[in-house]
């Protein structure tokens, strides 16, 4: 997990950037400390992902000394450059010491005040582990013992809970979050506040809860954040469709509810760190099956569910604001993640209008959510032997690699350069065409292969015919190869 070990541990140096930043305060009279998140990662011995800066200097003081810098919001932070090559170090966010007012809206305080007291600054922030500063000398300023719940692997908002998430309702979500991320787990008083206020996150706008769920998702312990997201009650207001599943059992062909078919799914995809669209699909798709469900006990029904489901993930990335490219890849693993493949029955046709369908650039992430399906129903193989012969056979139609569909000339090109008719001979021109680019890739471009055709022409239909066996032989390596890969 995520907590420092007892004895301690050397804790990462602050970067070049970040020491010139301080200095420079310094030397124009002014208190400066690395502060939040960045001094947190550096206590667990992570590279910080953001770093920032806090001061005594005003925005006009913190301006004037640093000309390389924008200016464009209320709460007084300068973004200084840097030449860093580090993108997480190209523009630092140097904040003055500040309280903040009343948050009438559970979102933006209705003023902010600068302090000269740096405990005051610390005092306005969510939780303790975020709320630690570090000078230039390496010593920490620690008001309220940040480093304590670290060693501990706790999660605890400053001062009272409550306060901390009435200011600002994203905390709810962000503190379920962090502690994901961290494998860290919620303090007893914290959580209980969370409970109690999950409704508060309604007026958190969509984007920023759908940027807290990506990040969720993306995380080592993405399955536990989930079931922290239900524990807390957050999840109805953010996934209400996902606690359909709750409870609800299936058939014959498995031994988890819903519920926990889905969390299995997602923590496969996670363990086999798959991309978020993979994850997110794993853990959607079965969500239509509460709602498609028919009789109970082992012979109940879920007929639909994959399009059902594909309708209500199709709802869900529109409430939270997904991309449209990601939303429409992952209503598509979910739409068609039933696909058949039972070897002897899938046909050649029927794979390419699974191409057609889900995109050949989402097949093969398809299958993975089909692999992540089969382990959350408790089966013991990701991939059967059955998923690997559809994998052969996805190859065999979407590649063609030894066919006249990968010259750079057709049978209209061949027909405009002889003026002539459809006939065999066109089609044996191609092959015997065919048949040099297979000695020699190279050969493989308009000009070369349109000189080709006026002189094989000249050649008698025998002649061309022997062109077939070499292509035969090609065909015949090309599926050994094929076959091999797949352990068929």
């Amino acid at each position: 997990m995520g907590s420092i070990p007892a004895g301690g541990t050397k804790m990462m140096q602050l970067p070049k950037e970040i020491i010139e930043i301080l200095l420079k305060l310094q030397e124009n009279g002014f208190e400066a400390f690395a502060v939040g998140g960045c001094v947190r990662d550096l206590l667990l011995n992570r590279t910080p992902e953001d770093w920032d800066v806090t001061t005594n200097a005003k925005p006009e003081e913190i301006q004037k000394i640093f000309s390389d810098h924008f200016y464009e919001n209320h709460f007084g932070t300068v973004t200084v450059k840097t030449d860093s090559e580090d993108p997480t170090l190209k523009e630092i966010q140097v904040t003055p010491y500040r309280i903040e007012d009343k948050y009438s809206d559970k979102r933006h305080p209705t003023d902010i005040k600068f302090v000269a007291n740096l405990e005051d600054d610390l005092g306005r922030r969510d939780f303790t582990i975020n709320a630690m500063a570090m000078g230039l000398d390496g010593k920490i300023i620690d008001p309220f013992d940040g480093e304590g719940d670290l060693k501990k692997g706790f999660l605890k908002a400053v001062g009272k809970p409550e306060e901390r998430f009435g200011e600002d309702a994203l905390r709810l979500i962000r503190g379920t979050r962090l502690a994901t991320a961290l494998g860290f787990k919620i303090e007893e008083k914290t959580k209980e506040a969370i409970q109690k206020n999950a409704g508060w996150l309604e007026a958190i706008s969509k984007e920023r809860t759908r940027d807290e769920i990506i990040k969720t998702i993306n995380s080592e312990w993405a399955h536990e954040g989930i079931l922290l997201l239900e524990e807390t009650g957050l999840l109805k207001y953010i996934l209400p469709e996902l606690r359909e599943g709750i409870g609800v059992t299936q058939n014959l062909h498995h031994i988890y509810t819903v519920w926990e078919h889905n969390i299995l799914a997602l923590k496969y995809a996670v363990e086999k760190e798959y991309s978020f669209e993979i994850r997110l699909a794993s853990l959607f798709h079965d969500i239509g099956k509460p709602r498609t469900k028919r009789g109970e006990g082992k012979y109940s029904t879920f007929y639909g569910h994959d399009v059902v489901g594909a309708r209500m993930v199709a709802q869900i990335m529109a409430r939270l604001k997904f991309p449209n490219d990601i939303a429409e890849k992952i209503i598509k693993l979910v739409r068609f993640h039933m696909f058949f493949y039972n070897v002897g029955e899938v046909t050649e046709s029927s794979v390419r209008r699974l191409l057609v369908n889900v995109g050949k650039e989402n097949i093969y992430d398809l299958i993975k959510v089909r692999e992540a399906d089969r382990i959350g129903s408790g089966r013991p193989k990701a991939v059967p032997y059955k998923l690997r012969h559809l994998k052969y056979v996805i190859e065999k139609v979407s590649s063609d690699p030894i066919s006249v569909k990968m010259l750079k000339v057709n049978g209209q090109d061949v027909m405009k350069e002889l003026n002539v008719a459809p006939g065999p001979k066109i089609g044996l021109i191609l092959n015997s065409l065919l048949a040099e680019v297979l000695d020699d890739p190279a050969r493989n471009t308009e000009e070369y292969l349109i000189e080709r055709i006026r002189e094989l022409d000249k050649k008698s239909p025998e002649e061309l015919k022997s062109a077939l066996q070499k292509i035969e032989q090609a065909q015949e390596e090309d599926e050994k190869e094929r076959m091999k890969k797949y352990y068929l």
